[in-house]
């Protein structure tokens, strides 16, 4: 827990110490101030009034210097608290910046976003308002039994055992709190995504389930929320219950010691040492209790931190991409591949088994093959996504973990199936991709990407504004900007994943009309299934369960009547049955 807030703090870690540090000392202070009232009392029982006054001074100066401390202490957690949230917000920020792109799934995104918001805010109060009760109550009963052991051995030893019995009662709740805990977070997390699912894909949900909106999805994610914060709930009320039951229990025990020891000395007149001896016990088992009531109180306020801590130390668990400590600079555009494999994880099998490809500076690669066969990994290890399990993966010679996080964003440009644009107008969105472009940089991006046509039906042209996520425009709109963006920056490689499956047929003539101008003049590495533009491809390369099934130009894999000839034939089929059908409806009318 405390080497998660260090690694939080960074260079402010000193603070956390003094912090620390103040409250041990002021849990000692309050347990030494409260162990004075005992020779106050044994005083007063024998009428010494100037022995009392005397530590009754000692005592009221304890009291002062508790609170001056208090205060000077709850503001060290304060600034520890301000801490996390400006430090520690950007050590967490500066350590995702360095995780592989790869990693960014919707899971771990709604964790990030969480832990980010609100969980840092949950971190920040933690010093200030749970911290020190916590720390000075679980100190104090300490000096309580120290005094209690030169009262009575028998109840200092109870108070004593009793320790570790409360320590497993604590320990028990508070993992069943965590666990119920993590399903409440896992829920929320699914049914946030959920809720933007539901706003923004209303037009399908309502094209298959009606006005209601197909909300189903939706609800049964809100009900699996529901019933994870009323288990929730329920633990944490149980949890308090059972703590406050074990400090009850180790109290009972200690007023039945009481109640033994009272017994032996019942019988006669009691001398006033033993008097004093009995009212000193009470009084230290009563000041032993109350802290250990504060620590239960507090145990699921902590527990939820302890939450919040487990997922900060997951984040900054997640290895970074290697950096490199001399990078190399790419002598040319040429791609290769040497003997890659790849697994997305240690128990899942390998996507990508041994593969030996080499795609030559400026020109045409078509990678073909079923889905799931591994060509989208294949483009996202040349980006580095991901760092590859063996093998390596070059870009003009050098390889891409030799290469600094610039150099090689520098060398690639790259166009997804699912585009996305930024809450901004078109302009802003494009330069993205180049943010010094020029007016007629912007213009030949728009032409070349087929945007004008779709300039021409907004008034605002250019300085239309998109909405979050590019929300105000159509999927196909969205694509060909997010071309554009590619194409302004105008980087020696090309990497290409579906970009025309969301637009019409005259638009991605437009676009294999924009790669076919881009050969020669960068290397394209194109994920398609449209047949004019894997024929235009100088190789293809066909995939097929993770390893490289084919490899050649266009005619010689027609030749082979392969796996290629195999997809050529089905998309050829598909063709002719449109045509075939087309002029049928013509001639039936």
């Amino acid at each position: 827990m405390l080497k998660t807030f260090i690694h939080l703090l960074g260079d402010d870690a000193p603070a956390l110490h003094r912090y620390l540090g103040m409250t041990v000392v002021y849990g000692l202070l309050s347990g030494l101030t409260i162990v004075s009232l005992i020779p106050v009392l044994s005083h007063l029982l024998r009428s010494d009034l100037g022995g009392a006054t005397r530590w009754l001074a000692v005592l009221l100066t304890g009291v002062l210097l508790c609170w001056a401390l208090r205060r000077a202490v709850e503001k060290a957690g304060v600034r520890v608290g301000i801490g996390v949230l400006q430090a520690g917000r950007h050590r967490l920020g500066e350590h995702i910046a360095l995780l592989p792109v790869g990693w960014f799934n919707p899971d771990n995104t709604a964790r990030l976003s969480h832990v980010t918001t609100q969980g840092m805010m949950a971190l920040a109060q933690l010093p200030a308002h749970v911290l020190t009760p916590l720390i000075t109550s679980v100190i104090t009963p300490f000096a309580v039994i120290a005094a209690l052991f030169a009262v009575n051995v028998q109840m200092a030893s109870i108070a004593l055992l009793s320790l570790p019995m409360l320590l497993l009662v604590f320990g028990v709740t508070a993992r069943l709190g965590h666990n119920a805990d993590a399903r409440l977070h896992t829920h929320t997390a699914q049914t946030s995504r959920r809720m933007v699912e539901f706003a923004q894909a209303q037009s399908v949900l309502r094209a298959f389930n009606g006005e209601h909106g197909g909300s189903q999805f939706l609800e049964q994610a809100i009900t699996r929320q529901q019933q994870s914060a009323g288990r929730l709930i329920h633990v944490s009320a149980m949890s308090v219950v059972c703590n406050t039951w074990a400090v009850q229990a180790s109290f009972a025990a200690l007023l039945i010691a009481a109640t033994v020891w009272m017994g032996n000395m019942a019988g006669g007149d009691l001398p006033t040492s033993s008097v004093v001896a009995l009212m000193s016990a009470l009084l230290l088992v009563s000041r032993f209790i109350d802290p250990l009531l504060e620590v239960a109180s507090y145990s699921e306020v902590l527990r939820a931190a302890r939450g919040q801590l487990a997922v900060v130390a997951e984040l900054f668990a997640v290895e970074p991409l290697a950096q490199a400590s001399s990078p190399q600079t790419p002598a040319h555009s040429g791609v290769e591949l040497r003997k890659v494999s790849f697994g997305y994880s240690d128990d899942q099998p390998e996507v990508l088994h041994d593969i030996d490809l080499q795609i030559a500076p400026g020109s045409m690669t078509a990678l073909v093959g079923a889905s799931g066969s591994g060509k989208t990994t294949l483009v996202r290890l040349i980006a580095r996504f991901f760092d590859v399990s063996q093998g390596s993966v070059l870009i003009g010679g050098v390889d891409v973990r030799q290469m600094s996080s610039g150099q090689l964003a520098a060398q690639i440009s790259q166009i997804f199936q699912d585009a996305y644009l930024f809450q901004g107008s078109i302009a802003d969105n494009i330069r993205v991709g180049k943010a010094d472009a020029s007016p007629a940089e912007i213009l030949d991006a728009v032409r070349q990407a087929g945007v004008l046509e779709i300039l021409g039906r907004l008034p605002q042209g250019l300085d239309t504004q998109v909405g979050e996520g590019g929300v105000r425009l159509s999927g196909g709109e969205r694509q060909r900007i997010a071309i554009a963006r590619a194409l302004i920056k105008d980087a020696p490689i090309l990497l290409i994943d579906e970009a025309t499956a969301a637009l019409d047929t005259e638009n991605q003539a437009a676009i294999a009309e924009a790669l076919a101008r881009l050969r020669g003049k960068c290397t394209l590495i194109v994920i398609a299934h449209q047949l004019s533009t894997v024929a235009m491809a100088d190789q293809i390369v066909v995939l097929d369960h993770g390893r490289i099934s084919e490899q050649g130009a266009p005619a010689q894999l027609r030749q082979q009547q392969g796996l290629y000839a195999h997809f050529l034939a089905q998309r050829q089929a598909a063709k002719g049955w449109r045509i075939a059908h087309a002029d049928a409806h013509e001639a039936s009318a």
